[in-house]
């Protein structure tokens, strides 16, 4: 039974949505708390057996949290890519996808958020590591709609676009906010990038 269900009855989805709209009265910055994110990132995890079912259950467990949950989600999931936004990561995406945009960078941590707290932590201290990551017969390492799943189901319980309940004024560790980086390697420098990820240089180049 539904969270509307079980405490008002059965509801049509019209007065289901008026009931979310109550709670749409002012924006927020804040964030979900680290453990809970966590948590569920694992549990996807242990449910999932490709990205596009961890996609799935990622969106169908995140529509059953409140709408300021949800919201809270996706902030988590910006300060943690804002967290890991260094060239030192960067060199490893670049290495590990033959290659790496800004839009590709993206991607690529928002797959390493997505495969758990463990990993996150270790790559973000030394993202070499990441070699115990590496898939044989993978071609590409990110996971682009990892970073939508909350603005999937949010519109789907509220309707409405997740971006206009964010207070921008108040959570600044987001993408367009970064801080500028100081590359210490160069794509045309192979011997800069092995110094940063040996074992990744050694394992794709």
């Amino acid at each position: 039974m539904g969270l509307f269900d079980k405490f008002f009855g059965k509801k049509t989805e019209q007065s289901k949505r008026e009931l979310l709209d109550l709670s749409l009265t002012s924006k927020t910055s804040r964030m979900m708390n680290e453990g809970q994110f966590w948590n569920i990132i694992q549990i996807s995890l242990n449910k999932s057996k490709s990205q596009d079912d961890q996609e799935s259950w990622l969106i169908n467990e995140l529509q059953k949290l409140s709408l300021e949950e949800i919201i809270g989600f996706r902030l988590r999931t910006d300060k943690l890519l804002y967290d890991t936004y260094t060239s030192e990561m960067w060199c490893a995406a670049y290495i590990m996808n033959g290659g790496c945009s800004d839009d590709y960078f993206e991607y690529f941590r928002c797959w390493l958020i997505s495969r758990g707290e463990s990993t996150y932590k270790k790559a973000k201290q030394n993202p070499d590591l990441l070699i115990d990551e590496v898939v044989d017969g993978r071609d590409l390492y990110d996971f682009e709609s990892f970073w939508y799943v909350a603005l999937q189901a949010f519109e789907r319980n509220a309707g409405k676009d997740l971006y206009e309940f964010i207070d921008y004024d108040n959570f600044t560790t987001r993408e367009g906010k970064y801080p500028a980086i100081e590359f210490n390697w160069k794509e045309d420098s192979p011997e800069s990038m092995k110094r940063i990820c040996p074992r990744l240089f050694e394992k794709f180049c």
